[in-house]
């Protein structure tokens, strides 16, 4: 399992499983308070000095909030794919230098696909977040 800067692996992982999406929504929360809250705000126009919003990232383009200085090799992934979709999300968040080579993200990996899964559902639930 890769480790995780800040965090302790085996609490991130805690609990979570594969369920039906009502059954994902608190696991997916509890994904992104152990493993994203510290760097990244889930509000429409939130952000910390370390990333920007989640809010509404499914199918928002990429590095595309003008207010905050996205690393190069998050533009590179811009440029190549332009928006988040749940499936180049998904593998980011599992390991965000095999997408993003030269990322500065302090998450240096999720391997479990059940916890990536529950996030994402859970990112993509609510607009109105």
């Amino acid at each position: 399992m890769k480790a995780l800067i800040g965090f302790s692996a085996a609490a991130a992982l805690a609990g979570t499983a594969c369920g039906a999406p009502s059954a994902t929504r608190p696991q997916g929360e509890r994904v992104y308070r152990q493993n994203c809250y510290a760097c990244h705000a889930v509000e429409p126009g939130g952000t910390t000095p370390a990333g920007p919003t989640l809010h509404a990232i499914l199918g928002r383009p990429i590095a595309a909030d003008p207010d905050f200085p996205y690393s190069p090799a998050l533009r590179r992934v811009a440029a190549d794919h332009g928006r988040w979709t749940p499936e180049l999300l998904d593998r980011f968040i599992a390991d965000p230098e095999a997408v993003a080579p030269g990322t500065q993200m302090g998450l240096l990996g999720l391997d479990d696909a059940a916890a990536r899964r529950s996030l994402i559902d859970w990112l993509g639930d609510s607009p109105a977040r």
